[in-house]
Formats: structure tokens, C-alpha cells, sequence
């Protein structure tokens, strides 16, 4: 994305007080109490098991740790996790900023 473009985005989100994750497509995650993760803006399911959920994010991988995970929910741009949620970890992908 050009740094024009990032500046346009950034004073759109600014000027209409625009929430962050509409406007530059970020994930967005509502956790329930460490047994339920419902995540929005994903781009697709890179990895999974009951241990461990990767998920492609426009800009990284979002990682979900824990045991027992199971997907109760998957659409084209949201998911919904169920287990013991340990942990969340957010990849940047190389290059991106």
C-alpha cells in the first residue's frame, strides 16, 4: 500500500472517527473468557489442530494457542474458536508497516 494511500486511509479514520479495523481491514477479536475466540478479517485458514489455529491476516499470521480447539463457526471472513485459549500471537508479515 502506498504511503499516500495510508495517509488518505488515516485521516478518513481520523476526520469520521472510523473504527481502525474497518477502514485498513485489520482482524478484530472478541475473547470469552479464554473458551471462546471470535475473530473477523481473516483471509483463509493456514493451519489447524487442537492445539494450535493459524490464520492468514491481510498483513501477518494470527496464531491461536490453547488445547481442545475446536471451529464451532466458519465464514468467509469471520471464525469462531472453542477450547482452553492459552495464548494469541500476531505475525507482521516481512515488508509490511
Amino acid at each position: 500500500m502506498s504511503r499516500m494511500i495510508r495517509k488518505i486511509r488515516k485521516w478518513t479514520v481520523e476526520a469520521l472517527d472510523l473504527p481502525n479495523d474497518l477502514v485498513f481491514d485489520l482482524p478484530r477479536l472478541t475473547w470469552v473468557g479464554g473458551r471462546q475466540l471470535y475473530i473477523e478479517n481473516h483471509r483463509g485458514i493456514m493451519h489447524f489442530s487442537p492445539e494450535a489455529l493459524h490464520l492468514r491476516t491481510k498483513e501477518g499470521t494470527l496464531e491461536v494457542y490453547g488445547s481442545g480447539l475446536l471451529i464451532r463457526e466458519i465464514m468467509p471472513e469471520e471464525i469462531v474458536v472453542e477450547g482452553k485459549i492459552n495464548g494469541i500471537n500476531y505475525r507482521e508479515a516481512e515488508g509490511s508497516s
